[in-house]
């Protein structure tokens, strides 16, 4: 067996350069249309950059005073505290304050152990034997320890639950049936436990980065409840949950490392940008995230703030349902690519803090392989759409949250499509009322497009392509939308997870990058930095490449 204390991600630290490539084409017309053409953060404002990321270093470092109360301010909402029924990066950093992982990522994207000590990989990949952290306890008094794993992943695959993290272990087979990752657990001490997988799956590390460990005690008394009763090891404990308003959680005084610096922390869902900026302004909120780029200029002027950027795996993009007659045919869908000038929407959406999509997924992920961008070319997309029949266009619909950046993006891609003879409304929903919507059973799906940006948490290509993209993964099971369906795609997917040489796991992973890249299931849009803003006297916070930020060792100086 090989022990390994410490084992480094796949993850591409550095791929995305702030010096952005243009995607340009030579039918470049004025594209913004009135689209609210916010380019305040010029590149003027880039150059202010340092080596650490920041875009802006406070003048005024005067301590917070007189509370010890971390106040952070997000655009969407915490949607759920059980951290296997979570769809959102604003419910996973909630939740990773409460609940701890075996192992997790660092904020130098390293794997490290965590309620693992340490761990071993049998030679030929089927076998993981765990060796935990002793003396550990749960909120409730609860021990921690190989039978609190069995419990948690037990409840995590029965299907009963119907929790979104059962597909993480749970291959879906074409024919219907299901095939478990994991052939059997077992427990030959308190602090080991063994899992035996039914074949070698290389991101098995990596999604046990999103496994967190509830209570077994919590479970049986709340059972599916226990979003309104987290029970974690976490360094916080819970304290309220109102969903769309807010969320607190206090120190863990009995916790078994380091304990937090802070009393309390209050998450408040703030989805105007102006609102989170003008807490900021005033001291009602310490750390404001997303700052989008039409605040730049507004915040850097606040003599107490920092501003930080840092390379994102984000992807943001417009799922293309297939099974709507007039976007059944691949020309269509790549003349609305066509359409889309991506420099004009990553200036007006970003103020170039990002970069044209040039794959399905981002370059910070490894096995990343750049395709042929779909440059701005007007005629060839009009020319495309005529080849398939539609020169006079038709009607759509694109779904997103009702944010103001969300609605200001759509309106963009209805304000492009335009152009080409396709009238696009654009359909604002609260994003419960949005996901109700969208994950329906096929036959009953009303979806034409949904404005949307997805992130795969565990770093890995399985992770950004399967949940999306793989045949079996349309709605109600996960977020398929575009409805697409390749036959070698999948099995390039499948292929992918089972081959550990890394050069022939690139192979497979590019393939199946141009297959979906040429069947254009996507608008195609970009990948954008993380901009966060703090506090001079806030230390110890940071937003991970996915989007999730972290506040453990959030420190507010007095």
């Amino acid at each position: 067996m090989k022990m390994y204390k410490k084992v480094l991600t796949m993850l591409m630290v550095g791929a995305m350069s702030l010096s952005l490539a243009a995607c340009g084409g030579s039918d470049k017309n004025d594209s913004t249309n009135g689209a609210g053409n916010d380019t305040s953060a010029s590149d003027e404002s880039k150059s202010t950059e340092d080596n650490d990321g920041h875009l802006s270093t406070a003048a005024n470092t005067e301590g917070k005073s007189p509370d010890n109360d971390l106040v952070i301010a997000i655009e969407g909402s915490v949607s759920s505290l059980d951290p296997a029924n979570i769809p959102d990066t604003n419910a996973i950093s909630a939740t990773r304050g409460l609940y701890e992982t075996l192992v997790r990522f660092n904020e130098e994207q390293e794997l490290e152990g965590l309620l693992a000590e340490s761990w071993e990989i049998s030679d030929d990949s089927l076998t993981y034997t765990f060796h935990l952290q002793q003396g550990i306890k749960f909120h409730d008094g609860t021990d921690f320890n190989a039978a609190a794993i069995v419990a948690n992943y037990e409840r995590i695959t029965d299907e009963t639950n119907n929790l979104r993290q059962r597909k993480t272990f749970i291959v879906a087979n074409p024919d219907g049936t299901e095939t478990p990752r994991i052939e059997s657990i077992e427990t030959p001490d308190d602090y080991t436990i063994v899992f035996h997988l039914t074949e070698a799956w290389s991101p098995f590390l990596n999604r046990l980065t999103q496994v967190c460990m509830i209570s077994p005690d919590a479970l049986e008394e709340y059972g599916n409840d226990i979003m309104f009763h987290p029970v974690g090891t976490g360094p916080f404990e819970y304290v309220d949950w109102a969903e769309g308003d807010e969320t607190v959680m206090k120190r863990n005084e009995n916790y078994w490392g380091e304990k937090p610096s802070v009393d309390t922390v209050t998450i408040k869902e703030v989805p105007e940008a102006g609102a989170r900026t003008a807490m900021l302004q005033t001291g009602e909120a310490d750390f404001i995230y997303p700052t989008f780029s039409d605040q730049l200029e507004t915040i850097k002027a606040i003599d107490d703030v920092n501003v930080k950027t840092s390379d994102s795996n984000i992807m943001r993009y417009v799922t293309i349902n297939q099974n709507v007659p007039e976007l059944q045919d691949v020309k269509v869908r790549q003349a609305m690519n066509y359409a889309i000038d991506k420099d004009a929407y990553i200036q007006l959406m970003y103020a170039s803090y990002a970069k044209p999509a040039t794959s399905v997924v981002p370059s910070i992920i490894g096995g990343y392989k750049e395709q042929t961008p779909y440059t701005y070319d007007v005629e060839k997309a009009k020319e495309l759409m005529k080849e398939a029949g539609y020169e006079d266009g038709f009607k759509l619909t694109i779904w997103g949250d009702n944010t103001t950046q969300e609605v200001k993006g759509m309106t963009f891609i209805k304000q492009q499509l335009e152009q080409i003879g396709i009238e696009v409304e654009v359909v604002p929903m609260e994003p419960a009322t949005l996901s109700d919507k969208i994950y329906v059973e096929q036959e009953e799906a009303e979806i034409n497009m949904w404005y949307v940006n997805w992130s795969a948490s565990d770093f890995t290509m399985d992770g950004s392509l399967r949940n999306i993209l793989y045949s079996t993964m349309i709605p109600p099971r996960s977020a398929n939308t575009a409805y697409f369906e390749d036959a070698r795609f999948d099995e390039l997917l499948d292929e992918g997870l089972h081959t550990a040489n890394e050069e022939e796991q690139n192979e497979v992973y590019g393939e199946a990058q141009e297959i979906a890249w040429n069947a254009a299931p996507w608008l195609f849009l970009g990948n954008d930095q993380i901009i966060y803003s703090t506090k001079s006297y806030l230390s110890g916070v940071y937003v991970a490449p996915d989007g999730a930020f972290s506040f453990n060792n959030a420190t507010l100086d007095q």
